[in-house]
C-alpha cells in the first residue's frame, strides 16, 4: 500500500513539473534594432541635423510627447529628447529592440525572474511596448512595431537601415548574463587596439543587426571614468547606418552640401574591415556610415554571423 501510494505520489509531481516546463514562456523573436533614443539641448540644430544631413523625416513621437521621432524606415528611427537636468556628459535615454511580441517579451523576462513592468505600453501608432534595465542600469526597450507601419517618405535619406548600436560598458560578462544567455544573442565580432579587447559585437538571435559592447580597459570603478568626457562618451554612445558604399555615401553628402559640424576627413577602412564614416550629432552622438560588407580580412577575430543586409 505505501509502496502504491509513493507512486501516485511520484506520478503527481512529475506531472506537475512537466506542466510546468509545457507551460513556461517562449522567448518571443527579437528580430533587429528599433531605435535609438538621444537626449539635446539644442532641438532646432538637431532637427537639422537628422532631416538634412541624415535625411530622415520628422515625426511625432508617439511615446513621448516632448519627443521627436526621425524616421529612417516604417521600423526603425532615433528618438531625440530634450535634455533633462543632471545628465551630466550622457546624451543616451535608451536602446531598443523589434520583437514580435511585446506582451510575451514581458512575461518572458518577468518568468526568468528579470525585473519588469507590470504591463505593456500602447502608441497612438499601433505600437507596444515595455522596459527594463540591464545588468548596468541602461535602459532597454522592447518595441512590437504596428502591424501595419506608416510607410516613410524619406528619399534623402543616407541610409534606411541601422545595423548596429552600441554604448559604454563596464562588465562584459555582466551583460553577457543578460544580451547572450537570457536573451540568446550571438556573438559577431571581436576587436581592439594593442592587444586589448575594446569593441564586442553580439547579433540579435533572429536577425542580423548587433549590439556593440564598448569597452574600457582596465578601469573597474562604476559610473564612467573620472576622465571621460562627453565627446569620449558620444563616440562609445553610437549607431550605425548600413551602406553598400561608404565612399558613395560620402560623396552624396559632399555633392549636397549636407555636411556640416564635428565629421571625419575623409571615409576609411576600420579594423573589422569594412569602410566607415563617422559624423556627430549636435548632442555629441556618433553616427556611424558603415559598409554591409567588409573590404578587408578584419583584425583580431573572423566574423561569426553573417552579415547584415540592404
Amino acid at each position: 500500500m505505501q509502496l502504491r501510494v509513493l507512486a501516485f505520489a511520484l506520478v503527481g509531481v512529475l506531472g506537475l513539473t512537466a506542466a510546468g516546463v509545457k507551460h513556461a514562456p517562449v522567448r518571443p523573436k527579437i528580430t533587429g534594432i528599433s531605435h535609438l533614443a538621444v537626449y539635446t539641448s539644442d532641438a532646432a540644430a538637431s532637427e537639422r541635423f537628422y532631416t538634412v544631413t541624415v535625411g530622415a523625416a520628422k515625426r511625432p513621437d508617439p511615446e513621448n510627447p516632448q519627443g521627436v521621432r526621425y524616421m529612417i524606415s516604417a521600423t526603425q528611427f532615433i528618438e531625440v529628447l530634450p535634455l533633462p537636468e543632471g545628465s551630466g556628459i550622457n546624451r543616451l535615454d535608451h536602446t531598443a529592440w523589434n520583437t514580435e511580441s511585446a506582451e510575451g517579451m514581458r512575461k518572458y523576462l518577468a518568468a526568468k525572474g528579470w525585473k519588469t513592468p507590470a504591463h505593456v505600453e500602447r502608441g497612438s501608432d499601433g505600437s507596444r511596448w515595455f522596459e527594463v534595465l540591464d545588468p548596468e542600469g541602461n535602459k532597454v526597450q522592447f518595441v512590437e512595431p504596428p502591424a501595419n507601419p506608416q510607410p516613410v517618405d524619406a528619399p534623402n535619406a543616407i541610409g534606411h537601415h541601422m545595423i548596429h548600436f552600441g554604448f559604454f560598458v563596464r562588465d562584459r560578462a555582466a551583460e553577457d548574463a543578460f544580451y547572450r544567455e537570457l536573451l540568446g544573442f550571438r556573438p559577431y565580432w571581436w576587436g581592439g587596439r594593442n592587444g586589448k579587447v575594446e569593441w564586442v559585437s553580439q547579433q540579435v538571435p533572429d536577425g542580423h543587426d548587433w549590439l556593440e559592447y564598448m569597452l574600457s580597459p582596465g578601469y573597474t570603478g562604476t559610473g564612467y571614468p573620472p576622465t571621460m568626457s562627453q565627446n569620449t562618451l558620444g563616440v562609445m554612445d553610437h549607431f550605425s547606418i548600413g551602406e553598400v558604399s561608404v565612399p558613395d555615401a560620402y560623396q552624396e553628402l559632399v555633392r549636397g552640401d549636407r555636411l556640416s559640424g564635428r565629421h571625419d576627413q575623409a571615409p576609411k577602412i576600420g579594423l573589422d574591415g569594412k569602410y566607415q564614416f563617422n559624423l556627430y550629432a549636435p548632442d555629441g552622438t556618433r553616427i556611424e556610415l558603415m559598409n554591409f560588407h567588409a573590404t578587408e580580412k578584419p583584425c583580431c577575430s573572423p566574423f561569426t554571423a553573417e552579415d547584415p543586409e540592404r
